[in-house]
């Protein structure tokens, strides 16, 4: 494991569980104390952890992110890790699929990869149905309210329209991913929405660059172990004992 990657998931480790030893650090990670010291000592100057006294801890350990990006401005973050996770979950589409795609900037990524035309696709996302649409693909959108700052539709109309289809597969976006927490989102009636879609659907995706784990918004819309993920870094072992990975580079 390289150097830089092997802290970027000491950072994540380290806000999924607040606080942590280093001899927790030694056995997550396979390394010895003086390379988990050292790691902790560049982490700490960088302002990505604090460093305490046989440990660290997160910086944020009590915050839970309330805020909801706009779309704009999530567009610009992570742009090659989400071209990556996209086009490989735009693979996983079969013919006979009913594909249920989530609002978000990684799932619109996705659609520029979708080439198959046989499958049936339903969004909640306004920009996606319309990029569905660009690419002559069988297509649906969800009835509701029109949410501006994601692009989204939702309200109680958009979630009793969900409920009268079952999916092969869906593909949803997230703002957080925690092992206790689970799959996060800062707005509750978008989180309704992610939690019925993944209700009915056969296999839910989620499709998270590596930024996302540790990270915890307002409400839970899924367990940790109730969609796969697709990402584009390794995770730390306790996430891999909850849920299947696939990691794409």
């Amino acid at each position: 494991m390289l150097t830089q990657e092997r802290r970027d998931l000491i950072v994540s480790y380290i806000n999924e569980k607040n606080a942590v030893t280093v001899n927790e650090l030694m056995d997550e990670f396979d390394a010895s104390a003086a390379t988990i010291r050292r790691d902790l000592s560049v982490l700490h100057d960088e302002r990505k952890i604090l460093k305490v006294f046989g440990g660290a801890t997160s910086l944020s350990a009590s915050d839970v992110n309330t805020l909801e990006p706009t779309v704009s401005a999530k567009a610009t973050l992570n742009v090659e890790e989400k071209d990556l996770i996209s086009k490989y979950a735009a693979s996983l589409i079969n013919d006979d699929d009913f594909v249920y795609i989530d609002s978000g900037t990684t799932t619109l990524e996705m659609i520029k990869y979708i080439d198959n035309t046989k499958a049936k696709y339903i969004t909640n996302g306004i920009v996606h149905a319309k990029k569905l649409l660009e690419k002559s693909l069988n297509t649906m959108i969800i009835g509701g309210r029109c949410k501006a700052a994601t692009e989204a539709i939702i309200g109680p109309d958009c979630i009793e329209g969900i409920r009268k289809y079952h999916f092969t597969k869906a593909f949803m976006g997230t703002n957080g991913i925690s092992i206790n927490a689970g799959y996060t989102t800062p707005d509750v009636d978008e989180a309704l929405v992610k939690e019925e879609a993944v209700k009915h659907a056969y296999i839910s995706y989620i499709l998270a660059d590596h930024s996302k784990f540790g990270q915890i918004s307002s409400v839970t819309f899924a367990d940790i172990s109730s969609c796969c993920i697709i990402t584009d870094k390794e995770v730390g072992k306790n996430y891999h004992s909850k849920t299947i990975i696939k990691v794409v580079e």
